[in-house]
């Protein structure tokens, strides 16, 4: 059987009050771009939800569209029936029989927005039910807990039916939270931090911070990929790549023991705020997730953080590996996230990283490296910048210098 119509629920934006409207206008935005596609359909909004007509498209590719969209808690592939209780009877049993997998237990859920037609919900429960039971050997009813749940909704002109409720991407429509610069590696982390600020609403840009030759051309590649994988749920993103051997080689050069990987995250941390405020950027967005590696302790994200004025987002701070892993593979990052080029932040480590650092400390070394601050703005305006457009990229500078 073929849809041939969607029905759209917007969740939690029902919630906004006031901004309730901007709110659903923006994510309408969204649902008519990632299914500008298709030609023929009729859009009918309600409160907290819109009804799609599909006009003979093909559900499938506007399924996988509207997988991408912020905004959208969750779409149900629904079925016209006429206003006639046979018709509703004879559709309910035709869905029922077309489900891939023939359930034991079923319920049917009417409900009657038109009060005009003869028979209430509890009498059509019952009616639709019946007729189902009656041509199902084998098949009980189970109001508790139904494998199938048959939902039938009588509107004031037609009938609406669907069995199945797709869980959609969540949150608040792209760019209705702000702006905010993703610090971008190539691990496994990081692109799921970005896919949680977006939807959160925000509209990022990713900084990534690259050393070669130290690191390959393949890893930057790899976070180009990631970047372009992420791009698939806004519009477009911007990627700024650091040239960051300098600074990484120098901070190396004049400091070997257990503060190395502090003092070179301050450095990012620095660099990552400069650009954020070159580009009207209003937070920055990072990976971290607590005491996952040596940088992540408690001691260690208080003085890396104190680098920068700017807030510090970290949406994966309370969550474990294998948390981040399963929605890393639903965006589809964590096959990329896993080829075997290292980035710039696996290079130099120390036999024993500090878990405990002095802020007082890090800042007497800091302040002994005269040549930092230089270094520092040498890398902002030597940052290149690529844009990520439907899936295009092109290059927006090579770098920032006059």
């Amino acid at each position: 059987m073929k849809p041939d119509c969607l029905i759209l629920r917007f969740g939690e934006l029902t919630l906004k009050g006031k901004n309730r409207k901007r709110f659903e206008r923006s994510v309408m935005t969204q649902i008519r771009k990632v299914l500008g596609s298709f030609t023929d359909l009729r859009y009918i909004p309600e409160f907290g939800r819109v009804y799609v007509e599909l006009g003979g498209a093909a559900y499938e590719e506007a399924s996988a569209a509207l997988q991408r969209v912020f905004g959208l808690a969750s779409f149900s592939p629904a079925y016209h029936a006429p206003m006639e209780v046979e018709a509703i009877q004879e559709m309910a049993l035709r869905m029922m029989q077309a489900l891939p997998k023939q359930p034991a237990t079923f319920k049917v859920t009417v409900r009657r927005v038109n009060k005009s037609f003869p028979h209430d919900s509890q009498r059509m429960n019952y009616l639709v039910g019946g007729y189902v039971l009656q041509a199902s050997p084998g098949l009980q009813v189970d109001v508790h807990n139904p494998e199938v749940e048959l939902r039938v909704e009588i509107r004031e002109e037609q009938v609406l039916m669907y069995v199945e409720v797709i869980e959609g991407a969540g949150g608040f429509p792209s760019g209705t939270s702000g702006k905010a610069l993703l610090m971008l590696s190539g691990g496994i982390d990081s692109p799921v931090a970005g896919w949680l600020a977006m939807r959160k609403g925000l509209s990022i840009e990713a900084v990534h911070f690259h050393s070669y030759p130290y690191t390959s051309e393949r890893a930057k590649d790899k976070v180009i990929e990631l970047a372009h994988q992420l791009s698939a749920y806004t519009d477009s993103l911007k990627l700024h790549l650091v040239p960051f051997t300098d600074v990484q080689t120098s901070i190396h050069r004049e400091y070997q023991d257990n503060l190395l990987v502090t003092l070179i995250r301050r450095a990012m941390y620095r660099i990552a705020e400069q650009i954020a405020d070159r580009e009207g950027l209003s937070a920055l967005v990072t990976g971290e997730s607590l005491g996952q590696v040596a940088s992540q302790t408690l001691p260690s994200l208080n003085v890396i953080g104190r680098v920068v004025t700017l807030p510090l987002l970290q949406p994966l701070m309370m969550m474990d590996k294998q948390e981040i892993i399963r929605i890393a593979e639903s965006i589809g990052t964590f096959p990329i996230s896993i080829l075997p080029y290292e980035d710039c932040c696996s290079l130099f480590l120390p036999p024993s990283p500090s878990t405990n650092p002095n802020l007082r400390m890090v800042e007497k070394i800091e302040n002994s490296m005269d040549f930092l601050p230089e270094l520092i703005e040498k890398a902002v305006l030597e940052t290149e910048t690529i844009e990520i457009v439907h899936g295009q990229m092109k290059k927006v500078s090579d770098s920032h210098l006059i």
